[in-house]
């Protein structure tokens, strides 16, 4: 078994799914992220996403910096009724 820290995303999309997804990328992938799933939900509007770190450290020291809330606040936010749900967490997992 392996354990990481990440966080999950749950948001209500204000433009199409694939909009939303083309916004993820117009960052490199942070230091310390070792995957990212992003789930479009059957009822259309409700986004999911799950990043996953090596290390709680590494996923704080990406959340304090300045550069990532000005990329969340131009890339996401506009892209989102409201605001998104954040839970983060150790994730576990078997594989």
């Amino acid at each position: 078994m392996s354990s990481e820290y990440g966080t999950v995303m749950v948001a209500t999309l204000a433009v199409p799914f694939e909009e939303f997804e083309s916004g993820l990328h117009t960052l490199e992938p942070p230091a310390g992220r070792r995957l990212s799933h992003l789930m479009n939900s059957d009822d259309g509007t409700t986004v999911v996403g799950v990043f996953i770190f090596d290390s709680k450290e590494s996923y704080l020291a990406l959340a304090d910096k300045p550069e990532q809330a000005e990329w969340y606040a131009t890339n996401i936010a506009p892209k989102i009724v409201g605001e998104a749900v954040w839970h983060d967490g150790f994730i576990t997992s078997d594989s």
